[in-house]
């Protein structure tokens, strides 16, 4: 299928490696320039010449562009930075590293408000510098990537859980002002379990808490999954892009759970 975005820009934030790349590379194969933004220079270098080797259609100076910013999405002058690249995207996925996971009672203010800024307020920030751009072009995709936990809370992720559920507050109202008829679509994609490093993290801090192995949990997480697997970054950026899509065009204000089937609610 075509998705009828070939020549749009997109800003991919936290991808120079897991779900963010997933995304980065399947837009680019969609042909969609792509600007990626993480914090870590060599990982995104070679994220960079990876997406440039995935790119699709065209050659030279017609073919979809891969540029880099290395810098910390959730600053000011990080986002300032991203802008300087390009300033008028019209495809913004907002992505940011979870929280750390733990027991509540070790959290205070500081981590807290760490956890809104990155997960909730930078993304609304993203929102707010791009949305008025594209309504005025007709066209616009913003895709959130929150977590599954939105909608099935995980105890030791308490922080993500929070601030990830205050933004999808906030995208549930926005998304569905003047905006909507304007061509532009807010929607957030809530991974479940993917084989990325903050699966392995996660598997870590239970295996501190609980005494037993990683392989064992891993193992009991894969039995609790309808679909007997992990995700892998590709799938997810598949959907990822469908969502940018021209065909996607009626769909805003939505929570996509992609967790092969191990949400056990009827909504």
């Amino acid at each position: 299928m075509d998705l009828g975005i070939a020549g749009k820009t997109a800003l991919v934030c936290g991808a120079s490696k897991g779900l963010g790349l997933g995304c980065a590379e399947a837009l680019v194969r969609e042909g969609v320039n792509v600007v990626i933004v993480a914090r870590g220079e060599e990982a995104l270098q070679a994220a960079a010449a990876r997406l440039t080797a995935a790119r699709a259609g065209g050659t030279g100076s017609s073919a979809p562009f891969v540029k880099y910013v290395a810098a910390d999405i959730t600053t000011p002058e990080g986002r300032a930075a991203a802008f300087a690249v390009h300033a008028d995207y019209d495809i913004v996925v907002t992505n940011a590293g979870g929280p750390p996971p733990g027991d509540f009672r070790d959290w205070d203010r500081e981590a807290w408000i760490r956890a809104v800024d990155a997960n909730m307020l930078t993304p609304i920030e993203l929102i707010k510098a791009t949305v008025d751009g594209m309504a005025a072009r007709g066209y616009g995709r913003i895709v959130n990537i929150t977590s599954s936990s939105v909608k099935s809370p995980i105890d030791i992720l308490g922080l993500s859980n929070g601030a990830r559920s205050g933004l999808t507050g906030f995208v549930a109202g926005v998304a569905r002002t003047s905006i909507a008829a304007k061509g532009v679509t807010i929607n957030n994609l809530l991974p479940g379990a993917f084989d990325t490093d903050r699966l392995k993290g996660t598997f870590a801090s239970s295996a501190k808490k609980t005494g037993q192995d990683v392989e064992t949990l891993r193992a009991a997480r894969q039995k609790g999954i309808p679909a007997g697997r992990f995700g892998n970054p590709e799938e997810f950026g598949a959907v990822c892009a469908f969502l940018c899509s021209m065909q996607a065009g009626y769909i805003t204000g939505q929570n996509v759970l992609t967790d092969g089937g191990a949400y056990p609610g009827t909504y």
